[in-house]
Protein backbone atom coordinates (compact mmCIF):
# COMPACT_ATOMS: atom_id res chain seq x y z
CA UNK A 1 0.00 0.00 0.00
CA UNK A 2 1.22 3.17 -0.75
CA UNK A 3 0.11 6.75 0.83
CA UNK A 4 -0.40 9.26 -2.01
CA UNK A 5 -0.97 13.19 -0.76
CA UNK A 6 -1.85 16.21 -2.34
CA UNK A 7 -1.36 19.35 -1.34
CA UNK A 8 -3.70 22.70 -1.25
CA UNK A 9 -5.87 24.79 1.20
CA UNK A 10 -9.45 23.36 1.67
CA UNK A 11 -12.59 25.31 0.87
CA UNK A 12 -14.00 26.78 -2.55
CA UNK A 13 -11.93 29.94 -2.40
CA UNK A 14 -8.68 28.25 -2.83
CA UNK A 15 -9.59 25.58 -5.24
CA UNK A 16 -8.32 27.41 -8.30
CA UNK A 17 -5.35 28.36 -6.66
CA UNK A 18 -1.48 27.54 -7.72
CA UNK A 19 -1.15 26.43 -4.64
CA UNK A 20 -3.93 23.38 -4.77
CA UNK A 21 -2.42 22.05 -8.06
CA UNK A 22 -1.26 19.02 -6.01
CA UNK A 23 -5.43 18.67 -4.91
CA UNK A 24 -5.85 19.11 -8.52
CA UNK A 25 -3.33 16.40 -9.16
CA UNK A 26 -4.72 13.81 -7.45
CA UNK A 27 -8.58 14.58 -7.82
CA UNK A 28 -7.29 13.65 -11.64
CA UNK A 29 -5.32 10.76 -10.57
CA UNK A 30 -9.25 9.57 -8.66
CA UNK A 31 -10.97 10.10 -11.63
CA UNK A 32 -8.73 8.43 -13.93
CA UNK A 33 -8.58 5.24 -12.40
CA UNK A 34 -12.74 5.02 -10.77
CA UNK A 35 -11.65 5.47 -6.83
CA UNK A 36 -14.05 4.90 -4.43
CA UNK A 37 -15.69 8.39 -3.40
CA UNK A 38 -13.81 10.68 -0.78
CA UNK A 39 -14.57 10.48 2.54
CA UNK A 40 -13.54 12.48 5.98
CA UNK A 41 -11.04 10.50 7.60
CA UNK A 42 -7.68 11.45 9.44
CA UNK A 43 -8.23 15.17 8.92
CA UNK A 44 -8.46 14.79 5.45
CA UNK A 45 -11.16 13.84 2.80
CA UNK A 46 -9.75 10.10 1.42
CA UNK A 47 -9.99 7.99 -1.51
CA UNK A 48 -9.29 3.94 -1.67
CA UNK A 49 -8.34 2.26 -4.92
CA UNK A 50 -5.87 0.88 -6.91
CA UNK A 51 -3.39 2.01 -9.55
CA UNK A 52 -2.50 -1.81 -11.98
CA UNK A 53 -1.49 -3.85 -8.77
CA UNK A 54 -0.91 -1.35 -5.92
CA UNK A 55 -3.27 -0.21 -3.74
CA UNK A 56 -3.08 3.47 -2.73
CA UNK A 57 -5.00 5.54 -0.16
CA UNK A 58 -5.11 9.31 -1.83
CA UNK A 59 -5.43 11.86 0.47
CA UNK A 60 -5.93 15.72 0.54
CA UNK A 61 -5.53 17.12 3.97
CA UNK A 62 -8.61 19.59 5.45
CA UNK A 63 -6.07 21.08 7.67
CA UNK A 64 -4.80 24.70 6.19
CA UNK A 65 -1.09 23.63 3.82
CA UNK A 66 1.29 24.49 7.11
CA UNK A 67 -0.74 21.83 9.22
CA UNK A 68 -0.75 19.16 6.31
CA UNK A 69 2.22 16.83 8.54
CA UNK A 70 -0.77 16.04 11.25
CA UNK A 71 -2.89 13.81 8.54
CA UNK A 72 -0.21 12.19 6.70
CA UNK A 73 1.23 11.24 10.25
CA UNK A 74 -2.01 9.83 11.54
CA UNK A 75 -2.62 8.20 8.38
CA UNK A 76 1.05 6.68 8.12
CA UNK A 77 0.63 5.72 11.90
CA UNK A 78 -2.78 3.70 11.37
CA UNK A 79 -1.42 1.79 8.49
CA UNK A 80 2.27 0.89 9.95
CA UNK A 81 3.17 2.45 6.83
CA UNK A 82 7.09 4.45 6.38
CA UNK A 83 7.53 7.62 5.18
CA UNK A 84 9.23 5.88 1.42
CA UNK A 85 5.52 4.73 0.71
CA UNK A 86 4.67 8.18 0.81
CA UNK A 87 4.11 10.18 -2.57
CA UNK A 88 3.57 13.77 -1.70
CA UNK A 89 2.02 16.03 -4.83
CA UNK A 90 2.95 19.74 -4.63
CA UNK A 91 3.34 22.84 -6.23
CA UNK A 92 7.06 23.56 -6.90
CA UNK A 93 8.44 27.77 -7.89
CA UNK A 94 11.71 26.66 -9.36
CA UNK A 95 10.67 24.82 -12.38
CA UNK A 96 8.73 26.00 -15.52
CA UNK A 97 5.04 25.72 -15.47
CA UNK A 98 4.39 22.14 -16.47
CA UNK A 99 7.71 20.32 -15.84
CA UNK A 100 7.35 17.59 -13.51
CA UNK A 101 10.20 16.11 -11.40
CA UNK A 102 9.97 13.09 -9.03
CA UNK A 103 12.87 12.68 -6.22
CA UNK A 104 13.12 11.18 -2.85
CA UNK A 105 13.72 12.89 0.26
CA UNK A 106 15.23 16.49 0.34
CA UNK A 107 14.60 19.98 2.23
CA UNK A 108 11.42 22.01 1.88
CA UNK A 109 12.48 24.87 0.10
CA UNK A 110 10.51 27.17 1.63
CA UNK A 111 6.78 25.30 1.28
CA UNK A 112 4.99 25.23 4.08
CA UNK A 113 3.20 21.68 3.15
CA UNK A 114 6.40 20.02 2.99
CA UNK A 115 7.57 21.44 6.43
CA UNK A 116 4.64 20.47 8.55
CA UNK A 117 5.20 16.86 6.64
CA UNK A 118 8.90 16.78 7.64
CA UNK A 119 8.05 17.52 11.31
CA UNK A 120 5.60 14.54 11.51
CA UNK A 121 7.27 11.60 9.40
CA UNK A 122 10.41 12.96 8.39
CA UNK A 123 11.62 13.77 5.06
CA UNK A 124 12.61 10.84 3.34
CA UNK A 125 8.82 10.62 1.48
CA UNK A 126 8.98 10.75 -1.92
CA UNK A 127 8.35 14.17 -3.68
CA UNK A 128 5.97 14.48 -6.90
CA UNK A 129 7.24 18.22 -7.92
CA UNK A 130 4.52 20.20 -10.21
CA UNK A 131 6.12 23.12 -11.78
CA UNK A 132 3.83 26.71 -11.99
CA UNK A 133 6.82 28.82 -12.66
CA UNK A 134 8.17 31.66 -10.19
CA UNK A 135 6.61 35.24 -10.85
CA UNK A 136 10.22 36.76 -11.17
CA UNK A 137 10.12 39.26 -8.02
CA UNK A 138 10.38 37.31 -3.99
CA UNK A 139 8.07 39.93 -2.91
CA UNK A 140 5.06 38.22 -5.51
CA UNK A 141 5.58 34.87 -4.54
CA UNK A 142 2.64 35.03 -2.00
CA UNK A 143 0.01 36.50 -3.96
CA UNK A 144 1.09 34.33 -7.21
CA UNK A 145 0.89 30.91 -5.38
CA UNK A 146 -2.60 31.87 -3.47
CA UNK A 147 -3.94 33.53 -7.24
CA UNK A 148 -5.90 31.10 -9.30
CA UNK A 149 -4.35 30.01 -12.72
CA UNK A 150 -4.88 32.15 -15.54
CA UNK A 151 -7.55 31.28 -18.50
CA UNK A 152 -4.10 30.79 -20.68
CA UNK A 153 -3.00 28.21 -18.85
CA UNK A 154 -5.76 25.62 -18.82
CA UNK A 155 -4.04 23.84 -21.79
CA UNK A 156 -0.88 22.96 -20.31
CA UNK A 157 -2.55 22.43 -17.11
CA UNK A 158 -4.83 19.38 -18.42
CA UNK A 159 -1.86 18.58 -20.34
CA UNK A 160 0.43 18.04 -17.28
CA UNK A 161 -2.18 16.13 -14.84
CA UNK A 162 -3.73 14.19 -17.77
CA UNK A 163 -0.63 13.01 -18.03
CA UNK A 164 0.70 12.39 -14.25
CA UNK A 165 -2.70 10.77 -13.65
CA UNK A 166 -2.18 8.25 -17.06
CA UNK A 167 1.80 7.59 -15.96
CA UNK A 168 1.09 6.80 -12.16
CA UNK A 169 0.63 3.07 -12.38
CA UNK A 170 4.64 2.87 -12.76
CA UNK A 171 5.33 5.46 -9.94
CA UNK A 172 3.21 3.73 -7.65
CA UNK A 173 4.78 0.34 -8.69
CA UNK A 174 8.48 2.03 -7.65
CA UNK A 175 9.20 2.75 -11.18
CA UNK A 176 10.20 6.25 -10.94
CA UNK A 177 12.59 6.93 -13.51
CA UNK A 178 9.80 5.18 -16.26
CA UNK A 179 7.39 7.45 -15.00
CA UNK A 180 9.30 10.52 -15.50
CA UNK A 181 9.83 9.58 -18.75
CA UNK A 182 6.82 8.60 -19.86
CA UNK A 183 4.68 12.09 -18.10
CA UNK A 184 7.79 14.36 -20.40
CA UNK A 185 6.77 12.39 -23.54
CA UNK A 186 2.79 12.88 -22.60
CA UNK A 187 3.20 16.60 -21.70
CA UNK A 188 5.45 17.28 -24.38
CA UNK A 189 5.59 14.74 -27.20
CA UNK A 190 8.19 14.05 -29.52
CA UNK A 191 8.28 15.87 -32.66
CA UNK A 192 6.91 14.29 -36.29
CA UNK A 193 10.21 12.74 -37.82
CA UNK A 194 11.02 14.44 -41.19
CA UNK A 195 9.92 12.06 -44.38
CA UNK A 196 12.72 9.96 -45.59
CA UNK A 197 14.53 10.40 -48.73
CA UNK A 198 12.19 10.14 -51.51
CA UNK A 199 9.23 10.68 -49.47
CA UNK A 200 7.89 12.59 -51.55
CA UNK A 201 8.60 11.63 -54.94
CA UNK A 202 6.70 8.15 -53.54
CA UNK A 203 3.75 9.97 -52.38
CA UNK A 204 3.40 11.48 -55.73
CA UNK A 205 3.92 8.30 -57.84
CA UNK A 206 1.31 6.64 -55.29
CA UNK A 207 -1.26 9.68 -56.17
CA UNK A 208 -0.58 9.08 -59.91
CA UNK A 209 -1.95 5.75 -59.41
CA UNK A 210 -5.27 6.71 -57.71
CA UNK A 211 -7.63 8.30 -60.24
CA UNK A 212 -9.42 9.51 -57.49
CA UNK A 213 -8.65 12.41 -55.73
CA UNK A 214 -10.83 12.13 -53.09
CA UNK A 215 -12.33 15.47 -52.79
Amino acid sequence: MRLVVGLGNPGPRYAGNRHNVGFMAVDEIVRRHSFAPFKSRFQALVAEGRVGETRLLVMKPLTFMNESGRAVGEALRFYKLTAPDVVVLHDELDLAPGKVKIKQGGGAAGHNGLRSIDAHIGPDYWRLRIGIGHPGDKALVLPYVLGDFFKDDAAWLERTLGAIAEAFPLLAAGEENRFSTKVALLVKPPKPKPPRDGGDEMSTREGDRNEDPGF
